[in-house]
């Protein structure tokens, strides 16, 4: 497919979360006229997700069109033995499309893209999106500065606090700038290839869960940013698409540690290092980086009584739920330290523990193998036994109501392939219909109401509208790690041997090529505790 010498060929609209069962509500009421006209004048359909489900692994597969196993990242989080940090996009080990298009002559424009932080060079221009610090580096060196002075302040999280209005006025204003900021670097690089993603269609849900005026209200500011955006652009073509769905969770909360630690897998402490299982527990004060209420001498003391409760068994998520039934959780919750509540939290001794869940967006357990973790204590011998039973254990777990736990528990080599593969946790869980969630709490009991009410699907959405895509194809078993090769045919440029995903029959397919090995930069660290805060906020941590 040749593109023309100027102007947008192809337009990619991302939508984090965005789903049929979320859009047709919002399509019926009139919320999102702009998005619905592109899905019913063009090609639309589900477009299954991966495992895990999750922001940050899903983007870097659908701007790859490879699966974590290639790509390297498996969760918001990456893990150097017991010490973890936050993702940025030095860990995505993978080549993304539009540096591919780079290399071919094209040039792209992206904002707001998850784990492009930090960003490397191409023909074009890059803000980065979640996983990002604010005001983080961009590409060229000077262009947020740039996109500030022209269109006001640009902010890659939305201000957080305040009454419903106020929230609700932050994320409009959150996503109104992310269309401004799109279409100046739009007039400014005239690209051929322009991607725009917004993340308060998703972060809503945690935020807000089921709050029917704040979602409409999120979705009307993003349908008002693409519908200008298509107006004073005039796109080829433009494509819609998610890195999952969204959806109630009715189901059952897991605590798979607490069952680690009752079959004999899992040991425990309070305070330290370690996971921190406590974030969830109270409201404080995590978007402003601080620890609020108390200076430190008070902290120290309250330090010192909150381990002594921990000792015989009075966690803060006993006291939180119990704070919750009598409507004190937020007014006690914002006036304790973060310190006092690590202190009083019990966590996942990760060097005395055979096996555990880092992280509950990895949707894993790791084992604490020797040889490969610093102080491993399952031996390479007895490894794949262990697993192997661990696996069985697991996949006859059956919720309170006699229902199976998992739709299935998977050894790792089965979900992913690649180089990154030993990265990857040991076993991979998959949730009941994602109706079921997996969480790191160690706290008594192995089951409880999920702390979430609504949560990520396995399934987003596609949808294909544009002079260069037959709207009348089926898209049925489209998959998130088509995109990637569906944008490189429309481009006419080789699909990448590397990529596990198909070209979509809304155009002609590009010959596989072999491209020279991807060489990523060396792996920085976020090393941004606001970042960390924002994503403990959002339920991720």
């Amino acid at each position: 497919m040749e593109t023309e010498d100027d102007g947008l060929h192809l337009l990619v609209i991302g939508l984090d979360a965005g789903c049929l069962p979320v859009l047709e509500p919002l399509f019926d009421a009139g919320k999102a006229p702009t998005l619905r006209r592109l899905f019913e004048t063009g090609a639309s359909a589900p477009l299954e997700s991966q495992l895990p489900p999750w922001t940050a692994s899903a983007w870097p597969s659908l701007y790859t069109g490879t699966n974590p196993g290639k790509h390297g990242v498996y969760d918001f989080l990456a893990f150097d033995g017991y010490d973890w940090d936050v993702v940025n996009a030095s860990h995505v080990r993978a080549r993304p499309v539009w540096e591919l298009l780079s290399d071919h002559g094209h040039t792209s424009v992206l904002v707001n893209v998850p784990v492009t932080h930090p960003p490397r060079e191409f023909s074009g221009a890059l803000i980065p999106g979640m996983t990002a610090p604010e005001n983080p580096p961009c590409h060229p060196d000077g262009i947020l500065e740039d996109v500030v002075d022209a269109c006001g302040e640009y902010r890659v999280y939305p201000q957080s606090g305040g009454d419903d209005e106020t929230q609700i006025e932050s994320y409009e204003r959150t996503i109104e700038g992310r269309g401004e900021a799109f279409r100046y670097l739009l007039e400014r690089f005239d690209p051929d290839f322009g991607f725009v993603q917004f993340q308060q269609t998703d972060s809503v849900f945690h935020e807000r869960p089921g709050d029917k005026r704040a979602i409409e209200a999120v979705y009307e500011a993003v349908d008002e940013q693409l519908a200008q955006t298509i107006l004073e652009y005039e796109p080829e073509n433009v494509l819609v698409v998610s890195d999952h769905g969204i959806g109630r969770v009715d189901g059952w909360e897991f605590r798979i540690n607490e069952f680690l630690r009752q079959r004999g897998d899992v040991v425990a402490k309070s305070g330290g290092e370690g996971m921190p299982t406590w974030t969830r527990a109270w409201q404080n004060d995590l978007l402003e980086g601080s620890s609020a209420g108390t200076n430190a001498a008070e902290a120290s003391v309250f330090e010192q009584l909150m381990a002594g409760a921990a000792r015989v068994g009075l966690t803060t998520q006993r006291v939180a739920a119990g704070l919750e039934a009598v409507g004190l959780k937020e007014a006690i919750g914002k006036r304790v330290p973060n310190e006092v509540i690590r202190a009083a939290s019990e966590q996942v001794d990760f060097a005395a523990s055979k096996a555990y869940l880092r992280s509950k967006s990895e949707l894993g357990i790791r084992i604490n193998l020797e040889g490969r973790e610093p102080d491993g204590v399952v031996s390479q011998d007895e490894y794949d036994e262990y697993r192997e039973a661990l696996i069985e254990d697991l996949s006859s777990v059956q919720t309170p109501d006699g229902n199976p736990m998992f739709d299935a528990v998977e050894p790792r080599e089965a979900v992913f392939d690649g180089a990154a593969l030993e990265d990857a946790p040991d076993i991979v869980t998959v949730p009941a219909e994602f109706d079921n969630a997996v969480v790191e709490t160690l706290d008594g009991d192995q089951f409880a109401e999920p702390w979430e009410s609504w949560n990520h699907k396995r399934t987003g959405v596609i949808g294909a509208a544009g002079a260069a895509f037959d709207e009348h194809v089926s898209l049925t078993g489209a998959t998130i790690f088509d995109v990637a090769p569906t944008i490189c045919s429309l481009f006419d440029i080789g699909v990448d041997e590397a990529m596990d995903g198909r070209v979509l029959p809304l155009v002609n397919a590009s010959e596989r090529t072999q491209y020279p090995d991807y060489e990523p930069e060396p792996i920085t660290a976020t090393d941004d505790e606001a970042v960390e805060e924002r994503l403990a906020d959002l339920g991720y941590l």
